[in-house]
């Protein structure tokens, strides 16, 4: 039996529709091989290719990847998500620890896409955004091998788990800049939540994400110039959803980099 990872990675590999019925994959599972972009390679459109979803149509973080927004009327609408993100000054860093949001990537959180599906957050998160990808023989959840088009760098990396930390998982809203903006006062089950929400995590170049370290975005911002207007709706979306505040200086960059 086939399942769901496995015709996620099949079905586009092969690129014929007929396949879906020889191997029993269902439709509404199959996702195309560049997570549903269009466009050119210049990132003209919606989406650039083989970046994946951009973040106006992927509210919820189940689709893969982080795919620049250029349009006009795109940009237009990531500036009215961008001016609902309530703004106040960041707190102190007392008290945080990563433990205070639950061991990492843990599967047993709930209220969140892809909880409690036997497989954790790391693994969802490579198997969501990567390109041909291998599992360990005997699994359907740890991911061995892959292609990343990184949406922080722009380019393409060719990952194993023997090189683990060439990629990493990032948190688009820092952990340690959501304790400061008022976590610190959530409980721990809600605190576990945006550690694991896939719409606060993205696969990028190791590298680029250690540089981001706890960063706002008036502090950090992705080397590829062309997603940086998408980082910011991410960012806001995060803050949208968890009603968490963003400094003035954050707010004001995250608008600069969508033209406003």
């Amino acid at each position: 039996m086939i399942s769901p990872r496995d015709c996620r990675v099949i079905v586009p590999a092969l690129g014929v529709v007929a396949v879906l019925a020889l191997t029993g994959c269902d439709p509404d599972q199959v996702s195309s091989g560049d997570g549903g972009s269009s466009g050119s390679s210049n990132g003209a459109g919606r989406s650039a290719t083989g970046f994946g979803a951009g973040p106006l149509d992927n509210p919820d973080g189940t689709k893969p990847g982080l795919a620049p927004l250029t349009s006009d009327a795109d940009r237009a609408a990531a500036r009215k998500v961008i001016e609902r993100v309530a703004t106040k000054g960041r707190g102190p860093r007392t008290g945080y620890a990563r433990d205070k949001f639950g061991y990492a990537w843990k599967d047993s959180v709930d209220g969140i896409p892809l909880a409690r599906n036997g497989c954790d957050t790391r693994n969802d998160l490579l198997a969501r955004d990567g390109k041909d990808v291998k599992f360990r023989s005997g699994s359907d959840c740890v991911v061995v091998s892959m292609t990343l088009k990184d949406p922080y760098t722009g380019s393409t990396i060719d990952w194993r788990k023997q090189q683990a930390t060439k990629v990493q998982i990032d948190h688009v809203m820092p952990l340690s800049y959501d304790w400061q903006m008022g976590a610190a006062r959530w409980n721990e089950a809600k605190r576990q939540q945006i550690a694991n929400d896939p719409l606060n995590l993205i696969p990028v170049d190791g590298p680029a994400n250690n540089a981001k370290r706890d960063s706002g975005p008036a502090s950090w911002l992705p080397p590829y110039k062309p997603v940086r207007c998408s980082y910011a709706v991410r960012f806001a979306q995060v803050s949208l959803k968890y009603e968490l505040p963003v400094t003035g200086a954050d707010k004001k960059v995250m608008l600069e980099q969508c033209g406003g």
